[in-house]
């Protein structure tokens, strides 16, 4: 399933994406390049990030489940 970004987060981004540009780079760029910027990342950095984000919240249930099972032992 591909990652997709709401409406209004995928506009948030673009415009980040120019401000990163103007502050930062020798020349500006535009909305639809930024856009395909966005979308050249999501596509190829978004599914590493994604899987590392599952991964800490199955590390992070684990240690909550192994603290719980130590609580009911109680």
């Amino acid at each position: 399933m591909p990652l997709q970004l709401s409406a209004q987060s995928q506009q948030q981004a673009i415009a980040s994406i120019e401000r990163y540009f103007r502050e930062h780079m020798d020349e500006p760029i535009g909305n639809v390049a930024a856009g395909g910027l966005l979308k050249f990342f999501v596509e190829e950095i978004g599914p590493a990030l994604y899987n590392q984000g599952v991964a800490d919240a199955q590390q992070n249930l684990q240690a909550r489940l192994a603290e719980l099972d130590v609580e009911v032992y109680h």
